[in-house]
């Protein structure tokens, strides 16, 4: 059983050769970047894992980046001095992220393909970040993605909460008023809800160590952190030992 959906592959393989414009419609990705970046860092450096983490850097940490896209978040990481493999089902993502990271002197593991059809691998991280909304089959999806991050190890979630709120601001504002993203981007049915997630990761022997909002401020198109979390927002996890 697989957990891609085609209709979203095909949304993204559209939007695939736009991925590394900050201007173009994947800008807020790039300043969603800016953010979650630190974000990860800080809360391994306060977890303390025994992963290597040393001196802000991640020093050889073995990290999987699920659904990866063009690998904004991929090369943050393996700048950061981390060991990254990066999957994603869009050919043309993955031909971009490859085309990318060769050009900047990155050595990043990329594949095309299912989650579910990755080998078997014991990751010290697992980012499943802006993906779960994404996927068919969620339980088989977040099965998966808990099955590759080691015993001890961190799993890093990012979504969008399912609600009124979140309707009206990351569907009807963000693509139909403002334009921000393409139409058809998300469905909100498939957003997900905190319990939910947590649920998940419980089911999965995941312990959920922090979580945070993230909004956006349409005016300056800047991104931050927040204690609300009625829209976007990001969940820590370690895996029990």
């Amino acid at each position: 059983m697989t957990t891609i959906d085609t209709a979203e592959i095909a949304r993204f393989d559209a939007l695939a050769e736009q991925w590394w414009n900050p201007s173009g419609p994947m800008w807020p990705l790039h300043r969603l970047n800016a953010t979650r970046v630190p974000f990860i860092t800080q809360q391994l450096s306060a977890l303390g894992t025994e992963t290597g983490l040393s001196g802000g850097r991640l020093n050889g940490l073995r990290v999987l980046d699920v659904g990866c896209g063009a690998g904004l978040l991929s090369e943050s990481m393996a700048l950061a001095g981390a060991s990254v493999s990066a999957i994603d089902a869009s050919s043309r993502n993955i031909a971009i992220a490859r085309g990318h990271a060769q050009a900047q002197g990155l050595n990043i593991d990329y594949q095309v393909g299912d989650i579910t059809k990755l080998p078997l691998s014991e990751f010290d991280v697992v980012l499943n970040m802006e993906v779960v909304e994404h996927v068919s089959n969620l339980p088989q999806f977040m099965q998966r993605c808990c099955e590759l991050c080691r015993p001890g190890g961190i799993q890093f979630v990012a979504t969008i909460n399912r609600n009124l709120l979140s309707y009206m601001v990351a569907i009807v504002g963000a693509e139909y008023v403002l334009g921000w993203l393409p139409r058809g981007t998300h469905q909100w049915r498939k957003f997900v809800r905190p319990a939910e997630l947590t649920t998940l990761l419980d089911n999965n022997g995941f312990s959920v160590r922090e979580s945070t909002g993230v909004t956006v401020n349409p005016l300056q198109r800047s991104v931050a952190l927040s204690s609300l979390e009625a829209v976007n927002y990001m969940v820590v996890a370690t895996r029990d030992e």
